[in-house]
């Protein structure tokens, strides 16, 4: 199941009356055990061992995916078994709540960042898996997270307190089975989507990286000299006749962005102006949905002011942002940048900055992720190598029709991948419709013969209340010390 556009809401509310034979219950009245899992050390991908699932082996549709599986050498008790339901308690606060069923015969682990469920008999597994993860795609358990620091967690109480909609076990599984075909060519449907989406992208950059360099119009190629310098170029693309290349610092002037001060943000002699943090600068566009501000000396301020026609290039983060980026086009007045983003501003108009991005977004990228540095949680590049990166420059006079012609073509690959996510928006719908009639007692008929759930619950219960009554000892009578026994009336 989707993120996004998963349909509204299939709870019933509680005044609203249910299908015949259903019982809304929380997961505790239900007696649901919640088994959390382990925290296992350390992981070898060699295949050795046991697979230890954790939160991303559970895709946005609600199955376990171990393409990407991870081995512990564990002897832990903390296993999963065929039909038993796994759901991830920590971890981002948009993935808390993800469900999967497992499906699997092999032996499996699972993380102390996951909650094993198994369910009484009478509650089928694979619809209880079913239920809470379209619960977390419609935004319930984001009502009931505990937020830390990097991370959000729902609790074993808050878990147990959750409530599902329980039909009778037969219709439990009849629902099962048709959601499996139904949902089956949807899922098809949304692989074909993303396949185009996938391709429109790959299109579009081939199309803005091949264009930067003169190769879209079947001119003819040549190898074009450049000089050498303290970076890894690479193999530098053949250019046509009259074209050259040139690195960045030479035809813009690159600066880094401003560096936050905590300590100085009540200086009263800042001023206090819009900026642009990586989040904001992404390739291709520039997502300014989300802009913070900060308070500068009004020099700075002043030295960074963003101009239109500035291109936005990226310094760190991780490693595939690397230099990705786009152009300022005066969306923000007075707006500047902070130290993660760098300025590449044109002199002489020497080269169109819409080229220049492109440029960036494709040759770039690699060539980035060659030259930049890797620390432990964080990539970067800095100032000085980013003015080394080799910039394909063509003759004035041909810059304007060739950014028409790269245009024309990146609009047919706009349009391709509007379809795409259009489909894409669809087939959410459809999964969406689908869910709100699997439990709304609508996507499959109802057999009057079927045990109502009531009994389930009256059944559960009933075994609570046996277990909770405590058993009185017999004590043995002790017999009296000779003599005195009593005497026969």
């Amino acid at each position: 199941m989707t993120d996004s556009g998963a349909g509204e809401s299939v709870a019933i509310a509680p005044g609203e009356g249910l299908p015949e034979g259903w019982v809304r219950a929380t997961l505790g009245e239900l007696g649901v055990e919640a088994q959390p899992g382990f925290a296992s050390g350390k992981h070898n991908r060699d295949g050795n061992g046991v697979v230890h699932l954790r939160p991303m082996n559970v895709t946005r549709n609600g199955v376990l995916d171990t393409s990407d599986a991870r081995y512990v050498n564990d002897d832990s008790a903390r296993r999963v078994e065929f039909g038993d339901v796994l759901f991830n308690n920590t971890n981002s606060p948009a993935w808390v709540g993800k469900t999967a069923w497992v499906d699997s015969i092999e032996p499996l682990a699972y993380s102390n960042h996951m909650t094993r469920l198994r369910g009484p008999e009478g509650l089928d597994g694979k619809f209880l898996a079913v239920q809470l993860h379209h619960l977390w795609a419609i935004g319930h358990f984001k009502t009931v997270l505990n937020n830390h620091v990097n991370q959000a967690s729902v609790a074993r109480k808050a878990l147990l307190d959750t409530s599902i909609l329980v039909p009778p076990h037969p219709e439990q599984r009849r629902i099962v089975a048709k959601l499996d075909e139904q949902l089956a060519h949807i899922e098809a449907g949304e692989a074909a989507a993303r396949t185009a989406l996938a391709s429109s992208e790959i299109l579009r950059d081939r199309i803005t990286g091949q264009g930067a360099c003169g190769g879209l119009d079947g001119a003819e190629l040549f190898p074009a000299e450049l000089e050498k310098a303290d970076a890894d170029d690479g193999t530098l693309p053949n250019l046509p006749l009259g074209w050259s290349w040139a690195r960045l610092g030479e035809i813009a002037a690159v600066v880094g962005g401003v560096t936050k001060d905590s300590k100085k943000q009540g200086d009263p002699e800042y001023v206090e102006v819009p900026y642009l943090r990586v989040a904001n600068v992404q390739r291709g566009r520039l997502v300014l949905d989300r802009i913070e501000k900060i308070r500068v000396p009004a020099v700075k301020a002043a030295a960074l002011r963003l101009l239109k026609g500035d291109v936005l290039l990226n310094e760190g983060g991780d490693r595939d942002k690397l230099g990705r980026g786009w152009i300022w086009e005066g969306q923000i007045e007075d707006c500047i940048h902070q130290n993660h983003v760098f300025r590449a501003r044109i002199i002489n108009d020497v080269l169109d900055p819409l080229l220049l991005a492109w440029h960036a977004n494709s040759f770039g990228k690699d060539w980035c992720d060659r030259n930049g540095k890797q620390t432990v949680n964080l990539a970067s590049i800095s100032l000085r190598k980013i003015k080394l990166l080799p910039v394909p420059i063509p003759p004035r006079e041909v810059q304007a029709e060739l950014v028409k012609v790269i245009q024309s073509h990146v609009e047919e690959a706009a349009a391709a991948h509007q379809l795409a996510q259009g489909a894409l928006a669809q087939a959410a719908e459809l999964r969406g419709a689908l869910l709100h009639a699997a439990f709304s007692g609508a996507l499959v008929p109802q057999d009057p013969a079927d045990e109502p759930a009531s009994v389930l619950l009256d059944r559960i219960r009933a075994q609570r209340l046996s277990a909770a009554k405590p058993v009185r000892k017999r004590v043995p009578r002790k017999s009296a010390p000779p003599g005195q026994e009593e005497l026969p009336q």
